[in-house]
């Protein structure tokens, strides 16, 4: 529970035609382990599909998982979509298999995080609390 008076409310996305979901799931589960409320999307979303559910869904996170190597594609365009939303309160972050240099790149553009295979799960669930935290 953080200090919002309420559970961090985190929504995980697969955007896309990637059919790999475990390590979504993974997350997911890290992450209701942590006391987080997860909305997970299920597969083959889209951009919109993932920001309509954010908004409608009132989370404090947007997670992608993405393992197509279409970030390049799915992150701007969520990051515009949420922009054109006024959703500028809402972490987007993300994971999967992106080469370091198109995760500086969208960093740069409004991706706060991505984390590579691998990661901790208590890694993410701790910089999500940080995140919240720091905005209460």
């Amino acid at each position: 529970m953080s200090s919002i008076n309420r559970p961090i409310r985190v929504l995980v996305a697969k955007v896309g035609l990637d059919g790999h979901d475990r390590g979504a799931k993974v997350i997911a589960t890290a992450l209701r382990d942590a006391g987080m409320e997860v909305i997970y999307t299920g597969l083959r979303q889209t951009p919109e599909m993932v920001v309509n559910a954010a908004l409608q869904e009132d989370v404090d996170v947007i997670g992608i998982s993405i393992l197509s190597g279409a970030h390049n594609t799915v992150f701007p365009k969520v990051i515009d979509l949420m922009k054109s939303k006024q959703m500028e309160g809402v972490l987007l972050i993300g994971g999967g298999i992106i080469p370091d240099d198109d995760m500086k790149k969208l960093n740069e553009q409004g991706v706060a995080r991505l984390f590579p295979p691998g990661t901790d799960t208590s890694e993410i669930t701790s910089y999500i609390q940080s995140w919240v935290e720091a905005r209460v």
